[in-house]
């Protein structure tokens, strides 16, 4: 093989190498920097390993909340329809936060209690992401499949 086709080979190589190890960075990343939705029913079953970071989407149920006077920690609880689960969070809630709203927090599993790192809420009472009311409607169907009759 002559010297001149060798070493365009080896450039060609090296830049098809180049580009591989970059596009395997950015997949890794990007899947490191993933967050996924979870209601409390499917965190429940065991859908998210516990020390994973993802999003809890629901409402909040009312009569769980609770603030330690004279700190920004809090406590409440996320509900599906199905299941709750206790948050904690420590923190400046939104000002639009309170009971039956629906809330996106991000965070993860220690124990049975999720820890918030960031919590979403938003103003209408009517208004719910379309994500978690997806996701909360699908679990809701699944509980109570024995219990609504075929139409």
């Amino acid at each position: 093989m002559n010297p001149v086709r060798r070493r365009r080979l080896l450039l060609i190589l090296a830049l098809v190498f180049a580009a591989a190890a970059a596009a395997a960075l950015v997949a890794i990343t990007l899947q490191r920097n993933a967050t996924f939705l979870y209601t409390p029913s499917e965190v429940k079953a065991g859908a998210t390993a516990k020390a994973d970071r993802f999003r809890l989407g629901g409402m909040v149920a009312k009569g769980s909340f609770r603030r330690t006077d004279g700190t920004l920690e809090s406590e409440f609880a996320v509900t599906d329809g199905d299941a709750q689960l206790a948050v904690a969070y420590s923190g400046i809630l939104p000002d639009l936060f309170r009971e039956n709203q629906a809330v996106i927090a991000t965070g993860s599993m220690r124990g049975d209690t999720f820890v918030a790192e960031e919590v979403l809420a938003k103003h209408d009472e009517n208004y719910m992401p379309k994500e978690v009311a997806d996701k909360m409607g699908v679990s809701h169907r699944k509980h109570n499949v024995q219990e609504t009759p075929a139409p």
